[in-house]
């Protein structure tokens, strides 16, 4: 009996080392995920050279009586969604205050209807926001956009007040910064911040 019970106490020690050790390299492991995801999310997207000016060789000619916002978006794109959906509260505030463009990249390979994803018919739902087809990224190159998400305000006379986010992180939808400074500039307000971290995937890698 002794011996048993003496080989049955170093089994179970045994077992309970193990499973200190399973659960050790559990929880190391969702810590590690979890830095992973928050590093990924809080990632900011890479920005070209944004004019300061309207560019004279872009397609869209601005009206000049209203402040023009303009946004550029890769279709498939999991990040835009909540892009879009600030872009939704942005109208519900601004109305016929804004003129606002959402330009789809779409590399020159692709067919004609590459571009028609949810992602474009939630833009495309939103009053008074216009979706453009931005082949090769002709469009984006002129405005020094790289991420997906990347949003530019200029006043009327072409002069650039705001460019970057309108979200807090990647997917993140809520109050943010990007949102708060349109809002402002829109309703003739001045603010400290001109621009904002884009957080989205790369308009030109993702196809």
């Amino acid at each position: 009996m002794a011996v048993a019970y003496a080989l049955l106490t170093t089994i179970w020690m045994n077992t309970r080392k193990v499973w200190v050790l399973l659960c050790a390299v559990w929880l190391l492991a969702a810590g590690a995920g979890a830095w992973v995801l928050s590093s990924y999310e809080n990632k900011p997207g890479t920005v070209g050279n944004t004019p300061q000016q309207w560019p004279v060789d872009t397609a869209l000619k601005i009206r000049g009586d209203k402040p023009v916002l303009v946004i550029f978006a890769h279709p498939l794109c999991p990040c835009t969604r909540a892009s879009v959906a600030e872009l939704n509260r942005i109208m519900g505030r601004c109305g016929d205050k804004l003129e606002v463009h959402v330009y789809f990249i779409q590399p020159e390979n692709m067919p004609k209807d590459w571009t028609q994803t949810a992602l474009w018919r939630s833009a495309a739902d939103i009053p008074g926001v216009q979706n453009h087809v931005d082949i090769g990224g002709q469009e984006a190159r002129r405005f020094g956009a790289e991420s997906s998400g990347y949003a530019l305000l200029y006043d009327v006379h072409g002069r650039l007040l705001f460019h970057g986010g309108i979200t807090s992180a990647r997917g993140h939808e809520g109050d943010n910064a990007g949102e708060n400074v349109i809002l402002a500039l829109v309703d003739g307000k001045s603010t400290g911040l001109d621009n904002t971290p884009v957080f989205g995937c790369g308009l030109v890698d993702q196809n």
